[in-house]
């Protein structure tokens, strides 16, 4: 008996010894991974060696699935808020980083760790792609880096944002415009991405007499993409949006979100469609700069929102409304969206405008010298210098990747702190403290 009691004892204390070894084993394994990555996501960007770039890229991807880290969809958790299960008491931030990606990425799981927040979507649209220098591929494995970098563990939302259609190549060749989209989505899903916004509301034309026909080609060519994303899922329901009103264009209603969904859902047919509907509410991208350097006062209309949120959940039962063009808008009124129910709100310019203010002079002055002897043909005359390095710079992003990411420790901390206490006001305002734990019921 004595000798049994010995036996159970040793293996006891074998079995809590190899447990400590093991944990101790993942511990230093996780803290290697958090000490490479920096050196791994550089190489993933910018090396000049192809088979070594998307070597580093297939890395970070396995790195992040060890640790927990998984590209998700939104989809289930959106349609839970429109099948009533989930209280639309916060809106989802939807931030398109086009500067400093892994920094940026960094501060967000951080305030995601700290103040257990679930839903936020990575972002970054067609034209961002183009101009930021940053396909998909490469933006899933920065976010994804940053992820493994700051210990997070848990879903991660990446989205194609405004996947627009140009509305004069589309009049011209229909078929040649919907395959440079199909070809977007697909790199895009092949990229990590499960959440896609299709914009087809530069479709819409508001000459015809009554609403469908208005709505008829921006719902019937959002109708064929909600099909094809559909044929490319691998066991993943992607979130599909899409968009009844040009951001920057009239106001939208809730005729117009009925007249589009009948259509829409008259088109699709038996499979999964939306989960959510971006509307116009008086807003536009980046703003409008004045020539005192301020933006131009919005007059945002809440109860765009408010009306055509209720008719997207409760008649079509759609997660709800989506707000563009955010991040520059007034501090006192990111409070105001949770209130009136905005499911989504895409936040971009206003982080870019923080990494400009806060760069180094010196290279300040050499993105705005660039800017001026290569996209003066976009400036107008009618307006100031300053506004329309305003309006351009963004341009200069992707040209000056490498420069802005290799800033030093010293110059990059102005920049990282601006952008936190920004973006811990957003979320604090957006109401997505302590979201977490509702959040992975459905995801």
């Amino acid at each position: 008996m004595q000798e049994l009691l010995g036996q159970n004892l040793y293996w006891g204390f074998y079995s809590l010894l190899a447990c400590k070894l093991f944990i101790e084993t993942q511990t230093m394994k996780a803290d290697s991974d958090q000490k490479n990555i920096d050196q791994l996501i550089f190489t993933a960007v910018f090396s000049q060696n192809e088979e070594e770039k998307k070597k580093a890229r297939s890395e970070i991807r396995k790195l992040a699935e060890d640790q927990g880290i998984k590209s998700s969809s939104i989809y289930n958790f959106y349609m839970a808020i429109g099948a009533g299960k989930v209280p639309p008491n916060f809106t989802v931030p939807a931030i398109n980083i086009r500067a400093l990606t892994y920094d940026t990425a960094r501060i967000i799981f951080r305030l995601m760790i700290k103040r257990q927040i679930g839903p936020v979507i990575f972002e970054i649209a067609k034209s961002e792609i183009e101009y930021t220098d940053q396909r998909p591929d490469e933006y899933t494995s920065a976010v994804l880096a940053a992820a493994i970098k700051e210990g997070y563990i848990g879903p991660v939302f990446l989205q194609g944002d405004h996947f627009q259609f140009n509305q004069k190549k589309y009049a011209e060749n229909p078929d040649e415009e919907i395959n440079k989209i199909k070809d977007l989505i697909k790199e895009a899903i092949l990229g990590g991405f499960k959440n896609t916004d299709i914009d087809a509301s530069t479709l819409v034309d508001l000459t015809k007499s009554n609403l469908n026909e208005q709505q008829e080609e921006n719902y019937k060519v959002t109708s064929l993409l909600t099909s094809y994303i559909r044929s490319l899922e691998q066991g993943t329901t992607i979130s599909i949006g899409g968009e009844i009103g040009h951001i920057g264009g009239k106001n939208s209603n809730s005729q117009e979100l009925e007249a589009f969904m009948e259509g829409y859902l008259r088109t699709i047919g038996n499979i999964k469609g939306l989960s959510k509907i971006s509307v116009q509410t008086g807003t536009s991208h980046g703003g409008i700069p004045l020539p005192n350097g301020k933006i131009a006062d919005v007059k945002l209309d809440f109860d765009v929102i408010e009306k055509t949120g209720k008719t997207a959940r409760e008649k079509y039962h759609l997660g709800g409304v989506v707000q563009h063009g955010a991040s520059t808008l007034p501090a006192e009124l990111f409070s105001e969206f949770p209130k009136h129910k905005t499911l989504e709100i895409h936040l971009a310019t206003g982080f870019q405008n923080i990494v400009f203010d806060n760069i180094p002079a010196p290279l300040r002055d050499e993105i705005y010298a660039w800017l001026s002897e290569n996209h003066q043909p976009e400036w107008d005359e009618s307006l100031t210098r300053e506004q329309n390095i305003y309006k351009t710079r963004k341009r200069a992003i992707g040209q000056f990747k490498k420069k802005l990411w290799e800033l030093s420790d010293e110059e990059k901390q102005p920049i990282i702190e601006s952008l936190e206490n920004q973006l811990a006001f957003l979320f604090e305002k957006l109401n997505v403290f302590k979201t977490r734990e509702n959040l992975l019921k459905y995801v």
